[in-house]
């Protein structure tokens, strides 16, 4: 088999998994980054919003559990990846 013959057998192929990455892979890969990094960065007193559309402020973080105030002395507990998106981050206080 010479490479001419190899190319036109295997060549869509080849083409059609470059295309296949770049336009799903390599996108959904930089939005597990952006997620990953969105949750590790989380702090308390920063303002979120959890991916059932609870909105709240983080009162404390302990490992992978999150304790949310959510209004009116309510207070639930969440895991990490319950957070869906920051609102707003906390204000860097000077001590």
């Amino acid at each position: 088999m010479n490479t001419a013959t190899f190319m036109q057998q295997f060549g869509p192929i080849i083409i059609i998994f470059a295309i296949f990455y770049f336009l799903i892979i390599r996108p959904q890969q930089k939005r597990e980054k952006e997620r990953r990094d969105m949750l590790s960065s989380l702090k308390e007193g920063d303002d979120v919003i959890t991916v059932g559309g609870i909105y709240g402020k983080i009162l404390n973080i302990k490992d992978d559990v999150i304790t949310l105030d959510v209004g009116d002395k309510i207070k639930i507990k969440v895991t990490r990846t319950a957070i869906g998106n920051i609102l707003k981050k906390r204000e860097k206080t000077e001590d």
